[in-house]
């Protein structure tokens, strides 16, 4: 096997980048010993899969395995988040959180930004709690709806968009060890409780991390998601139009759900930005 022979998807040269960089920090962290080899192995493991895809391609018969790379990524990238949990270390120093949460008191109560939200009783907050759910269906989305507009072979186009803004994300939390306002700050929770709230405290109360929520994988997820759309199906901009109203509402229902501080959400959406940019980058390399 030689390199000429390789064909890696932009996708899998991301993520062979991010699971590297993970098993880097659990060979350096003081981890315990058993998280170590299981998230080195894990990833490790992960990078020989895409070898094997890599030579494995639809250019020498693989069709089948063509189609199983276009849906992969969709699993690697929970597990891609749930790593960070198991190279965390326990918090010390100074809590920014702190800090954060004035910015988040001026823009709930004394902007009255709350108070706005919650004007037509529990309608609002319900569509808010409703768009935050739907953020982990956005990927998903995004690669159904190339797949039925004849657009699979832009798939990996869109998930190099998508890996850019989500996967950095993740790359910032074991440098920025913080805990969720709805855990650290119970008092400020919102006033009102909603079926999809509820819902919602659920799924995070059994699935979510807790290493970190700097900056907010939910809005960069949910916008990259939005500017992948946007690039890779120009013809039908309107499905594009639609995740970045829908990002928008995640990004406030962050902030307002108590999930995140005001500048996570921001720097989450910095991050997309940067990806929304990438793809320009990258012709102009090409």
């Amino acid at each position: 096997m030689t390199w000429r022979s390789l064909q890696f998807r932009r996708s899998e040269l991301f993520f062979s980048a991010y699971f590297s960089y993970v098993a880097i920090l659990a060979l350096v962290r003081p981890l315990a010993p058993e998280v170590r080899t299981l998230t080195v192995t894990t990833n490790l493991a992960i990078l020989l899969w895409f070898f094997l895809f890599a030579w494995a391609h639809r250019d020498r018969g693989f069709q089948t395995l063509d189609f199983v790379r276009d849906l992969y990524p969709l699993p690697l990238l929970l597990l891609a988040y749930r790593q960070m949990n198991w190279i965390a270390l326990p918090h010390s120093g100074p809590r920014l959180e702190e800090s954060w949460l004035r910015w988040d008191l001026f823009l709930l109560d004394d902007l009255r930004l709350g108070a706005l939200i919650e004007s037509a009783g529990s309608l609002f907050p319900n569509i808010l709690e409703a768009a935050y759910l739907l953020t982990y269906a956005l990927p998903v989305f995004g690669v159904v709806i190339l797949s039925v507009h004849g657009a699979r072979r832009r798939i990996d186009d869109f998930y190099s968009i998508l890996l850019f803004g989500t996967l950095t994300t993740y790359a910032f939390y074991p440098w920025f060890p913080s805990t969720t306002p709805r855990l650290l700050y119970p008092e400020a929770a919102p006033a009102l409780d909603t079926l999809f709230r509820r819902f919602n405290l659920a799924v995070l109360n059994e699935y979510a991390i807790t290493a970190s929520v700097f900056p907010s994988g939910h809005t960069a997820c949910a916008f990259s998601a939005a500017f992948g759309l946007w690039h890779t199906l120009p013809e039908r901009r309107a499905y594009a139009k639609a995740l970045i109203a829908l990002a928008a509402l995640i990004a406030v229902a962050t902030i307002y759900g108590r999930y995140h501080y005001a500048v996570d959400t921001a720097a989450g959406l910095a991050l997309a930005l940067l990806a929304a940019v990438y793809p320009l980058i990258w012709r102009k390399a090409r």
